[in-house]
């Protein structure tokens, strides 16, 4: 049985196959997609951390490998914009409902446009943060895509 976050109830909505993964948080880490992905022995590359983005005056998803990190112009090139820049978190939290370290691109308060990086289509499923610190869902790329109504686009850089 899943725990009940905003983000697995969307996916059951919508008959969507998805694979829980609690995992034991450790409240002094800010890492949080590194901390999944050695707490689930998964490749840091098929986990994939969701950044809360002003872009212009949109606040606009970014989904990127943990591994990597966001490059803000191309998130801008990507969506027409002048400029992209990182959102306040308290902004992040009241608009998703989702708390920092476990902002889930699934199941947010108010929708946001989303882009994520088109590695993701490079794996047969991925991780994102499942709408807690400590919890991790496991799906399809294509049905991350197809729930969040996003965007693939090259939006990652190398670390």
């Amino acid at each position: 049985m899943a725990i009940g976050t905003p983000a697995t109830v969307a996916l059951d909505a919508l008959t969507i196959t998805f694979v829980p993964h609690p995992y034991d948080h450790d409240s002094g880490t800010i890492e949080f997609g590194v901390e999944a992905a050695t707490a689930l022995g998964v490749d840091a590359d098929q986990v994939f951390k969701t950044l809360m983005t002003m872009v212009d005056d949109d606040l606009v998803v970014a989904v990127v490998p943990v591994s990597g990190k966001l490059d803000l112009k191309a998130l801008a090139a990507i969506l027409h914009a002048k400029k992209a820049v990182m959102a306040d978190p308290s902004v992040a939290q009241r608009r998703t409902g989702y708390v920092v370290g476990g902002i889930s691109p699934i199941g947010q308060k108010t929708a946001h446009r989303t882009v994520i990086d088109e590695t993701v289509e490079l794996f047969e499923t991925v991780f994102v943060s499942g709408g807690k610190r400590g919890f991790d869902i496991e799906l399809a790329p294509k049905d991350l895509v197809r729930v969040t109504e996003a965007t693939l686009a090259a939006i990652a850089r190398s670390s």
